[in-house]
């Protein structure tokens, strides 16, 4: 399965201290969207290599990070 990822255009990332370190940090910020330790990681990443993030969860385009929040439907 992984090694079909590159021929979709996809990477995978590794999820490094520094984005748990991150992923712990927002927590203040996004309680109150009670978003889980998977998507603060997801968050994490996203502030890590500057690039969006997508979501179906609406809730998401209320948060008030640095970072480009794609709600998909």
């Amino acid at each position: 399965m992984l090694d079909d990822l590159p021929a979709m255009g996809l990477v995978v990332e590794p999820f490094t201290p520094e984005d748990g370190d991150m992923a712990g940090r927002i927590w203040a910020q996004t309680r109150q969207y009670h978003l889980s330790l998977g998507y603060r990681a997801c968050l994490s990443l996203g502030l890590r290599l500057s690039i969006a993030v997508f979501t179906s969860d609406r809730i998401w385009a209320n948060l008030t990070l640095p970072l480009d929040v794609q709600v998909i439907r």
